[in-house]
Formats: structure tokens, C-alpha cells, sequence
């Protein structure tokens, strides 16, 4: 999450506005996840399109135009990685091989989680060492465009930066994914749909924002991704950031763009299992 900061002093700071200049690393971020969904779809849509028919050389019997596909009762058995997720619960993945992806599931059949198992993987995320360097990028985008004025500059303007961000990330994935699915006993995994048309995926991703899985099964109001994500903006803002940004326009700006990061986040979730499988099957593609 990312505050806009007023310059500190007797003058009131100005009311922030959602998606505003001051809000550049934020905004750079979704940029970055909005190009890399565009990529991540159009290898779905290109992935789904069938291969060219290939005319039978003379002398040799005709190929059916379809033929047999293994059934996904099959390929669920033979893939290691849903094999995984339908014993432990969680996943080891990850997004373009980097970002972890532990609770997003390609499997409906997978065991619920506990209290201490929700904590577990939000931890495991949250402090994996790829958050330092995306901690990092946003800290010095921040300190390039002094949108954080009342942090100064320097090495201690920028590694106040980077403490806000490390903290902001940290605070709202826990909210998020441990605290509020334990409390209201919520499951903040992410269940891949797989199978239909591009938008019909799409906005199942996109509606995940504000339909949640129970414990149980059933489906009821996302309360954990909503209340959550405002909890987490709330403390960030009137807590350790200066004085002059604790006002609720400022954290009202912080929950839209976590909640628009999110989204995005989803929708990419929703197609990179169909760009993973693409990619490696290129990868094990005997040489011509």
C-alpha cells in the first residue's frame, strides 16, 4: 500500500486524491500488472487456439481431426503440482516464476485450512526474499518523484521509504489472508476457474474481489479482502507515517488503489497456470 504525503509544517497538508501523481509507485505497479495481464491473455488466447490440420502424405491412413485428449480427471493425477495442492492445501508457485503464488489452487479438491496454516503461508509470502527487491523499486520510485516528502532524501529518506513499504505489504497480507479469514473463518485461497472463454474467466477473477469461500464451501461477502485491505490502510495511515497524511481522504486513496491492485492481481492469477503449462511444455518440445 502507498500514502501520499503533504509537506510537513503549520499548513494543513492537501487532501490526496485516489490514483494521484503522489501515488506514482503504486500506480507504477499496477501499470506493470496491467501490462503483464495483457501479455498473460493474449498467450491464453493464442494457447487455446487449435493447431492447423496437416494433410496425410499419399499412401498413409488419415489421422481423425480430433483426436482422443486425455481427461482433466487424468491430467489432474499426472500433474505434481495439483498432486501437491490437494494434499498440503497450498501451492508452491509462482508469479512469472518469481512473485509467490502459495495461495492460489488449480483444484477444487483440496483440504481446508487452519488458523495456524492461513498465518503459515501469508508468512511465507510476506517475508520471502523476493519482497526486498520489489520493496526496493517502489521505494526508490517513491524517492524519485519526492512523493513522500515528509521522508526527506538521502540514505535515510529512502530507507524510511522502504521501511513504509515493507510494512505497508506486510500488514496488509496478513490482514487479508491470516486475520480476518480466521476470525470469519474465511478461505483466502484463490480458486483457479481453468476452463471457459477469456471474459467468462475474467470475470469470475475479477468478482473474487468480493465473493469469498468459507471454511466450509459455501460462498458468502469477501469481508476478509474488503474490511481487511481498510483495516490495513487505516493503521498504515494514522500509525507510523507523519502526522500531516493521517486524515481519511489519504486512507480512503489507500484502500481504493490496494483493492484495484488486487483485481488485477487475481486476473493474472486466473491465466498464468495456462502460461506456465505453455511455457514449459516449449520447454520439453523436442528439437525439430
Amino acid at each position: 500500500m502507498n500514502q501520499t504525503f503533504g509537506v510537513t509544517g503549520s499548513s494543513p497538508a492537501p487532501r490526496p486524491r485516489p490514483f494521484s501523481v503522489n501515488n506514482a509507485p503504486r500506480l507504477f505497479t499496477l501499470v506493470v500488472l496491467a501490462i503483464l495481464f495483457l501479455i498473460t491473455s493474449a498467450a491464453a488466447q493464442q494457447s487455446s487456439a487449435p493447431p492447423p490440420q496437416q494433410k496425410p502424405d499419399a499412401g498413409q491412413p488419415a489421422q481423425p481431426a480430433n483426436p482422443p485428449q486425455a481427461s482433466s480427471q487424468d491430467t489432474t493425477t499426472q500433474n505434481p503440482n495439483i498432486k501437491q495442492q490437494e494434499k498440503t492445501g497450498t501451492s508452491n508457485d509462482r508469479l512469472f516464476f518469481a512473485l509467490p503464488n502459495f495461495l492460489t489452487v488449480e483444484s477444487k479438491n483440496v483440504p481446508p485450512l487452519t488458523a495456524g496454516q492461513k498465518f503459515k503461508v501469508v508468512a511465507r509470502g510476506a517475508f520471502d526474499p523476493i519482497q526486498i527487491p520489489w520493496y526496493a523499486i517502489q521505494a526508490g520510485i517513491s524517492q524519485a518523484e519526492n512523493s513522500e516528502p515528509g521522508y526527506g532524501q538521502g540514505a535515510e529518506g529512502y530507507g524510511k521509504r522502504f521501511g513504509a513499504y515493507a510494512a505497508d505489504g506486510t500488514i496488509e497480507n496478513f490482514f487479508v489472508g491470516a486475520i480476518f479469514p480466521s476470525v470469519l473463518r474465511q478461505d483466502p485461497r484463490y480458486f483457479q476457474m481453468g476452463q471457459g472463454g477469456f471474459w467468462h474467466r475474467t470475470g469470475y477473477s475479477v468478482s473474487r474481489i468480493f465473493v469469498a469461500r468459507t471454511d466450509s464451501g459455501h460462498h458468502m461477502f469477501n469481508f476478509s479482502e474488503i474490511f481487511g485491505s481498510a483495516a490495513a490502510a487505516a493503521i498504515s495511515t494514522y500509525s507510523y507515517h507523519p502526522s500531516a497524511d493521517r486524515n481519511l481522504g489519504n486512507a480512503g486513496s489507500v484502500w481504493g488503489t490496494q483493492v484495484g491492485y488486487d483485481t488485477i492481481t487475481l486476473v493474472i492469477k486466473e491465466f498464468w497456470p495456462d502460461i506456465r503449462r505453455k511455457a514449459k511444455k516449449k520447454k520439453e518440445a523436442p528439437a525439430p
